[in-house]
């Protein structure tokens, strides 16, 4: 019987498999057909693509945390609902450094392109919390390779080793490590580490409704 041939790149198969591991695609289609929602649908009510949308439930490419938020607020669920595996009733959550779940991948397109951010999540077994803290890294790159998001909400970074930079709202902040930022992320923005090397960050991510 004939086999058939992953004819993707190397790359692809890659941010595939990290992808798969994270099963976000699934889970995503899972809860738009629990809600009677097509892809027009979704993309209606978030503003983003169908291909797009299309692409991250057959786990093609991951969303960006950004993303992802305007997703979970079109499925009107909050963004820890697509961390949880399975989601506990406890109001209390520890999260061990072994414990802690990749969200995004480094690579997180299709084509291989690098948005820039890893993030892992830090209290994924709470259900319903209204803050979302991640450990984030933060890749060096060039100013022309920054990739701008926006979301509805608020977010908080804390650096706690490296240099970075962030830009929105036409500013150009350096941060150092023990420097903190609080900003409205409706704002576009984006991070790069500084000095050729990584930054390390605890981000909180407040979305609101």
């Amino acid at each position: 019987m004939a086999t058939q041939t992953d004819t993707r790149q190397p790359a692809e198969n890659e941010i595939a498999g990290e992808v798969e591991t994270l099963n976000l695609g699934n889970k995503i289609r899972q809860l738009r057909r629990k809600r009677a929602l097509t892809l027009q649908n979704v993309s209606d009510l978030s503003g983003l693509s169908k291909s797009l949308l299309s692409q991250i439930e057959n786990s093609f490419t991951a969303p960006p945390i950004a993303t992802l938020l305007k997703i979970s607020k079109a499925l009107d669920v909050k963004i820890g609902y697509f961390f949880q595996d399975p989601p506990v009733s406890s109001r209390i959550s520890v999260v061990r450094h072994k414990e802690r779940k990749e969200t995004v991948p480094l690579h997180s397109r299709a084509n291989g392109t690098k948005v820039g951010y890893q993030y892992e999540s830090l209290a994924h077994p709470m259900a319903d919390k209204n803050m979302e803290p991640f450990m984030i890294e933060i890749l060096p790159r060039e100013a022309t390779e920054m990739i701008f998001y926006n979301h509805k909400g608020e977010e908080f970074l804390f650096v706690l080793e490296g240099r970075m930079e962030f830009r929105g709202a036409d500013r150009v902040i350096e941060l150092e490590s023990l420097d903190c930022l609080y900003f409205d992320s409706n704002i576009p923005h984006a991070l790069r580490g500084l000095d050729g090397k990584p930054a390390w960050a605890i981000g909180i991510i407040y979305a609101s409704d």
